[in-house]
């Protein structure tokens, strides 16, 4: 259970949030925490604001219509978020979402304080997943390099007759090797010596 007293720190306004906190408890997925919730504050008439909600696991935003009688919901899973986007205007802040896949999502009005701790929050979760795909990125690179065989005529006989045509074709080792190097898998030096194997087979 949510306690929506908790999220009232920068001035939030106590019915959004409990509205929000309600509809949250059901929606939490395991081991999801809700860490921050930011509501929108229009100058002027501010019956039924829009909400953003980080957790743990994801961005959440609320939106409601019908003087809040019905909501849009919409949520970006932390590994699919691109970057998050700060442009503080006069009435307010703008916070901008957008997706690997090139989605853009813009809550405006948010309270300055509300949304800079939103974008404290969110680059710290950008560094995380930044990190995860570095490392999926390089297991990927060496799962790939683990595949090179530079050792020759003396090498084992594979089954498969087109990958040895591929892996003794001097060219395409050499292609290879220097995509090791590029992406810093084997040092200059290895790659010189396996360059000079290849270059004495041809």
């Amino acid at each position: 259970m949510i306690n929506f007293k908790n999220f009232l720190n920068e001035e939030q306004d106590p019915k959004a949030v409990e509205k929000i906190s309600e509809r949250l408890n059901s929606m939490l997925m395991t081991g999801e925490d809700v860490q921050y919730i930011a509501v929108q504050k229009k100058p002027a008439i501010n019956l039924t604001p829009d909400c953003l909600v980080l957790t743990n696991k994801r961005i959440i935003v609320f939106r409601p219509k019908n003087l809040g009688l019905a909501m849009d919901l919409e949520d970006y899973i932390w590994r699919d978020v691109l970057s998050c986007h700060l442009k503080e205007n006069i009435w307010g802040s703008e916070f901008t979402i957008q997706t690997i896949d090139g989605a853009v999502n813009k809550i405006d009005f948010l309270p300055k304080a509300q949304a800079r701790k939103l974008y404290t929050m969110a680059q710290e979760q950008e560094e995380i997943q930044k990190e995860v795909r570095r490392q999926r990125d390089l297991e990927e690179k060496r799962a790939s390099a683990g595949r090179l065989v530079v050792s020759g005529p003396t090498a084992q006989s594979q089954t498969n007759a087109e990958s040895q045509k591929q892996q003794d074709d001097p060219v395409a080792v050499l292609q290879k090797l220097k995509t090791l190097l590029d992406n810093k898998l084997i040092s200059q030096e290895e790659y010189d010596a396996k360059k000079a194997e290849v270059l004495s087979r041809m």
